[in-house]
């Protein structure tokens, strides 16, 4: 599952704004106002996080999952 600070890093990391992960995702930009508010878990729907999950790995996005270090985002690595 992915928490509101993984989204906002990697907008950050994107050099997105809301309204453009909004778009992308197609969802509206209250939504993604209000997921990245949220703390602890997000109780939104499944595909709601779906799209915008999929909208930033897209654009190369590659979410690090919790490991005992902490989960994270990166940017992936270029293919040769």
């Amino acid at each position: 599952m992915l928490s509101s600070s993984q989204i906002r890093g990697a907008r950050a990391i994107l050099r997105l704004g809301q309204a453009e992960l909004a778009e992308a995702a197609d969802v509206s930009l209250e939504t993604v106002k209000r997921i990245e508010s949220m703390e602890g878990e997000l109780k939104i729907r499944l595909d709601t996080l779906t799209k915008i999950k999929t909208a930033l790995e897209k654009a190369g996005i590659e979410f690090i999952a919790e490991n005992g270090g902490g989960a994270g985002v990166r940017l992936r690595k270029a293919k040769r």
